[in-house]
């Protein structure tokens, strides 16, 4: 496992090329964080976000897309990413990285966006913790406390979030010139499809994929995981 000072950590898996960084949401069990990766050729370099599983709380005022995407630029060069797929926070934070660095990827997933220049609207833990749509078979009771016990050391990321944005102007986002997969859902009401819309028209080689679901990644997992499949392993 490798740290860096904020206290974000990451974990290779699989060895070879293409490597693909992968950034989960906020609140994700490892579990969960690990989910975009299955499947995937190559290196899949899974980040930890501070204050989530084993990593340390973040620091004071870390909470923005711009601070995560410092960090997730400098994993990025360490371990030589070409490819990389963020979900929720973690898509954001992707975005704000290529307004910065529009060269910085190769081929880029950002998986339910939640804001892109405009902020996301305030939720409760509740409503973050009680988001996911259970795919038969799984304890919802069982799940739904881990849910529970990721976000009691989120605080500061939930009061923050909400007042902040990916790009001031997505114009900026015209000069990223990597193909980037956009997938919603279409009952998700913490990622309004609105949102993965724009997005995806930010960019000149944005792809739009869009789920009648409200969590495209448990309830359609087989599909998604063709989808970054393909964009990937190009």
């Amino acid at each position: 496992m490798n740290l860096l000072p904020s206290g974000l950590r990451w974990q290779a898996y699989g060895s070879g090329e293409p490597t693909t960084l992968i950034v989960h949401g906020l609140g994700a069990t490892a579990g969960e964080a690990r989910i975009p990766a299955s499947g995937l050729p190559g290196t899949r370099v899974v980040v930890t976000l501070p204050s989530h599983s084993g990593a340390a709380d973040a620091p004071d005022g870390y909470w923005t897309y711009q601070r995560v995407a410092q960090d997730l630029w400098a994993v990025a060069r360490e371990v030589h990413a070409t490819r990389a797929i963020g979900v929720s926070l973690g898509a954001g934070a992707l975005v704000a990285l290529l307004a910065a660095r529009p060269d910085a990827f190769e081929r880029v997933a950002l998986l339910l966006p939640a804001t892109l220049d405009r902020p996301r609207g305030q939720q409760t833990v509740e409503d973050l913790v009680n988001a996911v749509e259970l795919p038969d078979g799984v304890e919802a009771g069982e799940y739904l406390h881990a849910r529970a016990l990721a976000f009691r050391r989120l605080d500061a990321a939930v009061a923050a979030l909400p007042g902040q944005v990916s790009v001031a102007d997505p114009a900026v986002l015209a000069d990223v010139t990597a193909p980037v997969l956009v997938i919603a859902a279409t009952d998700d009401p913490l990622h309004p499809g609105s949102v993965a819309e724009a997005t995806a028209a930010a960019f000149p080689h944005g792809k739009l994929e869009v789920f009648p679901s409200r969590t495209p990644l448990v309830t359609h997992r087989r599909e998604v995981r063709a989808l970054l499949i393909d964009l990937v392993g190009v």
